[in-house]
Parts: C-alpha cells; structure tokens; sequence
C-alpha cells in the first residue's frame, strides 16, 4: 500500500524518499549507528551556533539591540511579549481583545501579531530581562530551529545526513528568513511549517519506520495506538501552535500540504484511494484537536469583539517581483552594488524582499527536479516550489518595479476567496524555500545513487572511493554560496524618557485609566509602544499601531482618527527634540509627515479644532514627551491649562477638562467598547517595574 504510493515503481516497497532497502553508497545503509547518533546532536549545534554568528551583534546587549531597519515592528512585539508576560505573571491567560492599546475602544489580538505561543514560553525571561531580550532569543532560535526543524524532517524520511544537513541550513539560513529577521519574528520564526507538511504526507502515505530510528519505543502503549490517530494528535497539535504563532503562515503552510498530497495522489491514484479512509480519518482527529485548542481565539477572532475582514493592504501591493528570485540583497555576502540598490527600492520595503533564490540555486534544482522526477517526495517538492513561487507573484505579475496590470495570474483568482484575500504573497517564499530545499536534497542523493553505481568496484588512482558523491556535494554547497547571509547589524533601542517611572508612580492611575501619550501612537510613530514594552505602564493607551476594522468593517491600519491633529501634534513634539537626543529620527519622520501635509494644502488646526479633535479621544490622562515650555508644552498649556505634574523632561495633566468642547461636524466621541473592556480588564492589574534600564513596518 504505502510502497505503490511512494517509490518509483508501483511493486517496489519504498519510502517516499526511497526504497525501504536503503541504495547502495548511502549513508543510512553504511554509516554506523555511533555516527548516525553523532550527526543527530551536532548538526543542530552547528545551526545554532550558526545562528549565534548571524546574531552576534544582538548578543553585544540582548535586552537593548534590534535588527537595523526595522524599528516599529520591534516596538510593537515587544509591546505584545509584554502584554503576554504581564498576564501570566496575574496568573490568566492573556485576553485576546484588549483596550491594553486604542483605548478605549481596544483591539481584537487575533487580528495582530500577538504571538501567543512565543510570548507564553518566553514570558520567565521577558519579566526577568525584559522584552528584547526575549526577541533576541526567538530571532536565534527562529534560525537554527528553523533549519533543525528540516534537518529532522528529512532524516525521517530517509535522506542522507549531508543532503539534509545542506538542506536544512538553505531552509533555514534562506534569505527570505533573514529579510523576516527585520523585526518580523512572527515569520522568521519558520519552525513548525516543514513538521506540520512531514505529518500531512504521513497522513497520506501511512505507517512507516526510519531506517535509521531507533528500535525501542519511548512510551510501549504508544505503539498500540493507530498511526492515523498518533499523526492526527501530532498533526493537530502543530497546527494549533502555528496558529499562535502566525496565521497567515499556517494558512500557507496549509496550502503546500495540500498541494504535496495532491501530487502523490495523482501519481498514484489507486493507492490513494485505499489510503482514502485513515487519511480522512486523521484528519478529523487533527481538526479536533487544533479546533479544541484554537477553537475558542478563531470564533473572537471571526464572530467576537472587533472583528473584521478584508486585508489592511491593497491587494497585490507585498508580491515578489520576478526579478528579485535572481537579483541578491545588500544582507547577503555576494551581491552588487547594483543588485542591493535593487533590492533597496523593492516598493514593499527590504523587510519584505523575500523571493531571492538566485541563478546557481534554480539550475541546481532544475537539475535535481529532472534526475529525481521518479521519486514521488522530488515529484511533489518540484510541483510545490514551482506553484508556491508561482502564487508569490500575486494576481498581477510585478517585474522589475513595474505592475503588468493586463495580466492575471492564477493568484487573481485565489485572492477573491475571502480566508486567502489577507495573505501578502511575497511571504509564501518562506514555505517555498523549505520545498526548494527538499528537492535540492532528495536531488543530491538520487545524484550520488546513480554516481554510486556507476563507480568500480575497487577504487583506483583515477576514481578513489565515493569521488563521484563528493563531487556532487562539493557541486551543491557551491550552487548553495550565494545564498550566504552576512551578520545582521544592529542598532539600540530608544530608552525610557527621563522621569517616565516618576509620573506614573505619581500619577497612581487605575488599570483601565485611557492614557493618551505624546507622540501619538499609530504605524509611522511607536516610541510610547517601546516605552510601555520596556516598563510595562501604563496598562491602557490611546493610539497604536495595529489592525482594526473601520467604520465598513474592513481591516484598517492604525486608530481611525483624523490625520490633521495627530500629526500637528507630533509635529510640535519634533520641534522640540534636540539633534542630538536618541528621538531625532522619529522626529525627523514627525516634521517630513507634516511637511508632505504641507505641501498638500493642509493648514495647522484651530485651537478649538485640536481640542475637540482631542477630547473625543476620551483621554483621562495626557502624558507628553516635551517640556512645559517647549513648542508643544506650550500648545497644550494653551489648551488644558498649566499641567498637573512636570518631572524632568515629561508634563502630564490628570482628568483633563476639555473647556469649550463642540464637536465639529463629523466627529463624534469614540463609543467604549464593553465587550474589549470586559475581555481585556478581568481583575485588577499591578504594574511592573523595568528591572532594568532599557536602552532604545507594516504588517
């Protein structure tokens, strides 16, 4: 049954790599248990200590670097392993709509990169040391786990220990994890994408035992239980951990499952209907158990509070461009000046410069897809990459920065089904790179099976023993280079302002006080998120940086207020940061925004105007960055009287009164959302204290 699904002809018994009788010249065959035991503890070392090599300038100050690049989306997660690492130490789970940001409407986390799993795990050092500590270990991990996480995968499944060594490092060290290295750990961390793919075509093909596991069973009832029901469990379990960790990459992950089954039920369209039954069978018992686990967060995200649709980003705006699988960026070692410029001007931003393969890889996999066709785990690896690179073009293909609008690709189609419209193509890459990665491997060992028959029987001078494998590793690992990452650089975080923990121990605010921080808090402007992440106060902000649904329920980027008010106000704020103070580039961000309104017509809004635009924030604290006689202390002395607290270089009013306030046509006061409240507030929240002193995208 399993053998007419999996090996290259239908009578032979084979594994989905290749025959239960392992080839002659392979190392499962040849290599002693001793070595093979070896292999399985020191090439995960490798990976990690690989990882610590590309991170090493993290590790200079693991609670105070980040990834240069990319500072607002480190701001935000780190606000979110907070908010994790606060509700646990409370002893609760954190609440998946919160008013913890965008008070006081609030925001359903579902619908953000809260990473759920990541943060709960990592929740002991986040306390400790602090949330960038805590991202500085996932982004190590997110590499070295990455590529041990394929490494394992294919060694189940048979494949040579340097074959799938090779692979795991190009999986995991691909330049598309590290682009997602820019403060995107929700991608970089790729750990359980290849483990969930590896169930499902267990699920497929049925029962199987390593050549090179081990005889004993851990847990002997385990071994009574039926296979489907043992995968089911284990596939069920990944997906729902995937599901806290990113979505929209299980949902991709999801897709090249499908897309892998597809292809062995094609070519072997009997067996699979055999197989038919235990498959279904699984997975039921897989839905079971993620549905049981991620039920609950799935119906909040879909049907509770906050809830929307849609995508925050026009569709076909973060696609690969076709150029960019063969054009290498500045991050890895051997590029141009030409091709990093182009990599550069990527209109999705480097972050999500993601499809690089290059021209010694994609003929290498040619090669491979061509010699190994016969062996259904190549056939599958090969019709996947092809498929996913295909839909990371998006619905309109994009090549060398220009949109083909006329034209529509499969993906045009796939987009208008509503669970895929939010899905940004460009990052299926990541998946695609784990199959490229697969038929590089299976490749290489078909290569040295038919190198391995071919040799003399006795070496000589002219063909010393395994020449030929060698050969045909050394040809890889070459084709491999140009993929070679460069150390990430690094920049520090923005510390705390000067007299930040004073105020608020001043202030004594309740947990659910609405506290609005200047600058404003939205996408383009997240110091107040690193600010709260490093000291954990205060517990309820106005503002963000988010998703939420607008006012027709579909997915929107940021608070839903006027942009004139905000953007003034942080203007006033820029005024007032010195060249020399660690805000300057925010600053300089806060006068080029306003300078664009500028020359778009706007003018600065009314006394009046700001204040009504204000108040129907619902603030019952304003704390700002600025001095009392600075250019915006002065504007919001003139509009809220003298402040109630000035301490070094912070000033905040407590319950503010809006004197005068008349709502201009259009703006209402923002409803209080009961339901986020509820969910976000269920017992009274003590705030945590930095233990220590914290140094200082788009999703």
């Amino acid at each position: 049954m399993v053998g007419a699904l999996t090996s290259p002809e239908p009578t032979l018994s084979a594994a989905v790599i290749g025959p239960d009788a392992p080839a002659a010249g392979s190392d499962v065959a040849e290599a002693p248990k001793r070595a093979r035991s070896v292999a399985a503890w020191a090439v995960p070392l490798c990976y990690l200590l690989a990882a610590l090599l590309l991170t090493a300038q993290l590790w200079v100050d693991p609670g105070g670097r980040i990834v240069l690049g990319n500072p607002h989306d480190a701001d935000l997660i780190a606000w979110f392993m907070r908010y994790t690492a606060t509700a646990l130490r409370h002893g609760r789970l954190p609440a998946l709509v919160t008013t913890g940001m965008n008070a006081p409407i609030g925001i359903n986390l579902m619908w953000n990169t809260a990473m759920f799993l990541p943060g709960i795990l990592l929740a002991p050092v986040t306390g400790l040391a602090g949330p960038q500590t805590s991202l500085t270990i996932m982004t190590t991990i997110g590499f070295a786990g990455s590529a041990w996480a394929l490494f394992w995968v294919l060694r189940r499944w048979d494949v040579s220990t340097p074959a799938a060594t090779l692979a795991g490092a190009v999986y995991g060290f691909s330049p598309a994890l590290l682009q997602t290295a820019l403060s995107h750990y929700d991608l970089e961390l790729a750990i359980l994408p290849p483990l969930i793919i590896s169930a499902c075509a267990r699920l497929a093909v049925g029962p199987r035992v390593p050549a090179y596991a081990p005889t004993w069973t851990p847990v002997r009832w385990l071994a009574r239980v039926p296979a489907w029901v043992r995968t089911g469990v284990w596939l069920g379990l990944l997906v729902a951990g995937q599901i806290f960790v990113m979505e929209e990459i299980a949902l991709t992950t999801a897709m090249a499952a499908v897309l892998v089954v597809l292809v062995l039920a094609v070519s072997r369209p009997r067996t699979a209907l055999r197989r038919l039954a235990p498959t279904a069978a699984g997975v039921v018992v897989a839905v079971a158990i993620a549905l049981a686990l991620a039920g609950h967060a799935l119906w909040v995200q879909f049907h509770g509070p906050l809830a929307l649709h849609g995508s925050s980003h026009p569709l076909d705006v973060f696609e690969n461009d076709l150029t960019s699988f063969v054009t290498p960026q500045g991050a890895l070692f051997f590029h141009t000046a030409a091709s990093a410029a182009a990599a550069a001007h990527y209109h999705g931003g480097l972050p999500e410069y993601l499809g690089y393969l290059g021209w010694p890889l994609i003929g290498a996999l040619a090669v491979a897809a061509v010699i190994s066709w016969r062996r259904l785990a190549a056939r599958a690896a090969a019709v996947t990459l092809v498929l996913l690179c295909l839909f990371s073009l998006g619905g309109n293909p994009l090549i060398a920065g220009k949109y083909y609008r006329t034209i529509n690709l499969p993906w045009h189609w796939i987009e208008q089904v509503p669970v895929f419209a939010p899905i940004l193509t460009d990052r299926i890459s990541i998946v695609a790179d784990g199959a490229a990665a697969t038929l590089l491997a299976v490749g290489i060992d078909e290569a040295r099976r038919l190198l391995a028959t071919r040799r003399p029987a006795r070496p000589t001078k002219r063909w010393p023993a395994r020449a030929g494998e060698m050969a045909v590793l050394g040809v890889a690992v070459v084709c491999c280079l140009p993929l070679l990452p460069r150390p990430l650089p690094a920049e520090s975080v923005v510390p705390l302002p000067r007299g930040w923990s004073a105020v608020f121990d001043r202030l004594h605010l309740a947990p659910d006080t609405s506290v609005l921080i200047l600058p404003f808090q939205r996408p383009s402007e997240t110091l107040a998120l690193r600010w709260v992440a490093d000291s954990g106060e205060p517990s309820a902000m106005i503002g963000g940086y988010f998703v939420g649904p607008g006012i027709d329920g579909r997915a929107r980027l940021g608070p839903q207020v006027a942009r004139r008010v905000p953007e003034y106000l942080d203007y006033l704020w820029a005024r007032g940061v010195p060249a020399s103070s660690p805000y300057a580039a925010e600053a300089d961000i806060a006068l080029g925004e306003w300078t664009t309104l500028r020359e778009e017509g706007w003018v600065p809004p009314r006394g009046s105007v700001a204040l009504a635009e204000m108040a129907s924030w619902r603030p019952q604290v304003v704390v700002a960055d600025a001095k009392a006689s600075s250019p915006l202390g002065t504007f919001l002395t003139k509009l809220l009287g003298p402040p109630s607290l000035q301490v070094d270089d912070l000033i905040a009013w407590r319950n503010p009164v809006f004197t005068g306030y008349q709502a201009p046509p259009g703006v209402r006061p923002a409803p209080r959302h009961k339901a986020a409240h509820a969910a976000s507030h269920p017992a009274r929240r003590h705030h945590s204290r930095p233990h220590h002193a914290a140094p200082r995208h788009h999703r």
